[in-house]
Parts: structure tokens; sequence; C-alpha cells
């Protein structure tokens, strides 16, 4: 499977955290590049006259990807900023309840607590307990948490802590049948699963290209029913808004969020080469042997620290990236700076509701060596470190 060579990483460094940032396979990289030149070239061109018609064959490709109509996604850096835009375009009131799960990334719920304090609407974070039994345990202990002042629901599709598949389209469904708006995180889903926004049912969905989609940094996407685009503002207020704009694609979704001033849009143009990555090299079996690595990971960790998984042995609540429990440590921070300081293991070590945890990453350039290198390095360390 190893495509390593393809990739632009350090080799030095035994890289399991695709899950943060990303990793850009060389074509891809160039493809980025190649757009930069373009532009470059010719900005007046490029940007005045050109840009559209580019931005329209890349929505294309990506509409295609996500199985959802290309007009139906417009183009923004990251998901954290997507949030930030629907986050300031929902109309709260005090007294509405935005629910969440107790999984969710730090970041993006800063968004909702920005706009909670200037509205009086409040953030409840329901708790999802670990271990995880079935999707189904996962859908009644959230739904817990809906009341009749419960306005939007915002969650994951696979989580950044615990890397958990939530049942996403199930929650959507109840949400629709009760009035509730749906608002996905998928920063971490596109390219680690097959993603059908159609058939998924939510009103929103935000999502990252630069991470498990081979994108370069700087690419993501917002997602916004037919019926819900009326009610999205734009972040940035720029030539795409008002009945002044020089053009228009005859969609005021695009228009306000597609334009907000010059910028360097080779990130979102080099979408459909990442796409062709994939589809060059089999990412379906790609992402199942990366698959098959991590679970033999997260079998050979809780053989060594006597704790079990936090996920079912089944299929689905996990792909790509998984979180392995740790035994109680003292001073996390330097175990992880240690690890990468004596073994040039990059790998995320976190604390998730006060217990710690290490999240794994299994990319198309990882080995089993990697892997034996990692657990070499926790059988060494954790008696050190463990309280």
């Amino acid at each position: 499977m190893s495509l390593k060579t393809q990739f632009l990483l350090d080799p030095n460094v035994i890289f399991l955290n695709h899950g943060s940032f990303g990793a850009t396979p060389q074509p891809v990289f160039e493809s980025y590049k190649h757009w930069q030149y373009r532009l470059e070239k010719q900005p007046v061109k490029f940007i005045g006259r050109e840009i559209h018609s580019y931005l329209k064959n890349a929505r294309q490709k990506l509409g295609e990807y996500l199985h959802i109509q290309p007009d139906d996604l417009v183009f923004i850096p990251n998901a954290t900023f997507g949030v930030n835009i629907l986050a300031r375009s929902i109309k709260l009131k005090e007294g509405d309840e935005i629910l969440t799960s107790d999984h969710e990334y730090g970041a993006c719920e800063n968004a909702w607590i920005f706009s909670c304090r200037k509205t009086g609407a409040s953030l409840v974070r329901q708790p999802i307990s670990l271990p995880i039994t079935s999707f189904a345990q996962i859908v009644e202990q959230f739904w817990q948490g809906v009341t009749p002042r419960t306005k939007v629901i915002y969650i994951s599709h696979i989580t950044s802590p615990t890397a958990l598949c939530m049942p996403v389209s199930e929650i959507c469904k109840r949400a629709r049948a009760a009035g509730i708006i749906t608002i996905i995180d998928g920063a971490h889903a596109p390219g680690q699963m097959n993603i059908d926004l159609e058939d998924l049912g939510a009103d929103f969905y935000v999502g990252n290209c630069h991470k498990w989609m081979l994108g370069a940094k700087g690419a993501g996407f917002l997602y916004a029913s037919k019926e819900m685009q009326k009610i999205v503002e734009p972040l940035v207020v720029s030539w795409g808004w008002g009945d002044n704009s020089p053009y228009t694609t005859g969609s005021d979704f695009l228009d306000n969020l597609e334009w907000w001033g010059t910028k360097d849009p080779a990130a979102y143009l080099s979408i459909p080469a990442a796409i062709h990555f994939q589809e060059e090299h089999d990412w379906p079996s790609v992402r199942r042997e990366c698959n098959q690595i991590l679970r033999e990971t997260l079998r050979r960790i809780s053989e060594l620290t006597g704790i079990p998984p936090i996920y079912p042995d089944a299929n689905g609540y996990y792909y790509q990236m998984a979180t392995a429990p740790l035994p109680a440590i003292d001073n996390l921070i330097e175990f992880k700076t240690q690890l990468y300081a004596q073994y040039q293991v990059e790998v995320p070590c976190l604390e998730w509701n006060e217990d710690p945890y290490i999240r794994i990453s299994i990319q198309a350039y990882n080995s089993l060596e990697d892997i034996n290198i990692l657990l070499d390095a926790l059988e060494q360390m954790l008696p050190n470190y463990q309280l």
C-alpha cells in the first residue's frame, strides 16, 4: 500500500498525525503551485475574467465527489470558518439552545459560545459515554439533550478528540421531524469515508479538503440545502453582495460567499487534482488497508495497557483515525514531547474528560513498521510516566 514517496513528509519522522492538518501528495502540490503561477502571470485576467469558471469546474468535481449539486456548496478556507458563518447567520435569541456533544472540537465550540454571549442563547454539551456499545446508544444518549428550546443541532461526523464516527444520518432524520436545524461538522470525514450529502439529509455540512481528501492547506467547503441557503450571510461583505455586484452566478448563496476580496484560490482549484490522485490509486482499497492497520494498532495498545478499546469490534465506528485510552500519566504534555524527541513519533496525546488518550492516524504513507516503532516507544515510556 505504501505511497510514502508520493508525499512531501520528512522521511525521518513517524507521522501518525494526519488528522490535525493533513499532508498533500506531490502531484496535488504541483497542481496547487500551477494555479499560483497562473494567477501571478496575469492577475487581472485571472481574477477579473477567469476565476469564476475555474471555481465552477472545481465545484463540479467536488459536488460529484460528495454526491450533491455543485451550486449547493461554496468553497471556504476550512470547516471552522464555515461554522463561524453559520453561527453568525442563524438568528438566535435568548432562551434558544444549540445542542452539541461533549466530543466536539474546541475552536468550533468557541464560535457558538461567542454567538451565545451576544444573543443569550445557550450551548448544551450532551455527554456521550465511553466505551461505545452501539450507534443506537449514541443516538439515544444524544437525543436526551433535546428540549423544546433546541433550535440547532451541531455535531461532528467524525469527532476530533475521540475519532468516533457519529450516526449523523439518523440524528438529522429525527431533527428534521422535530423542526430542528442540523449542522454537521465534517472536518475529518471527507476522504476517510464515502460521503453522500444528498442521502445524509443535513441542513448544513462543513468539511475540509486539506485533511483526508489530500488537498492543499486552506481548502474547505460549506454545503447548504436549497431551502436553507437564504438564511446564510457572508462573514465578509464584498463585491459579490448586493445589487451593484459586477457579476452574478445567479445564486445569492454563491455570490455572497464566493467573493470576499483578493485571495489566493489555488487550494480550491487544486481539489480536482486531489480527487484524481485518489482515483488513480484505488482509494477505497487504500482506506481498507489503513483501517486494518489501525485495528491491529488498537489491539496491540490495548494488550500493552490492559485497557479495552473505546469502540465496538465492528465496522463503521472509526476509519483511518482512532483514539486509544492510556493509563493515568504524570505530565501528558511532557510524555508527548518525549515521544517525538526520543523516537520521532508525531502523534497527538490528549486529555478528554480528564482522561488521557492517544489519537493515531493511518494514511497511505504509513506502514506496520511505523506502528512497531510507536508500540516500542509506548512500551519503553509508559512505565516511566504512569501514576
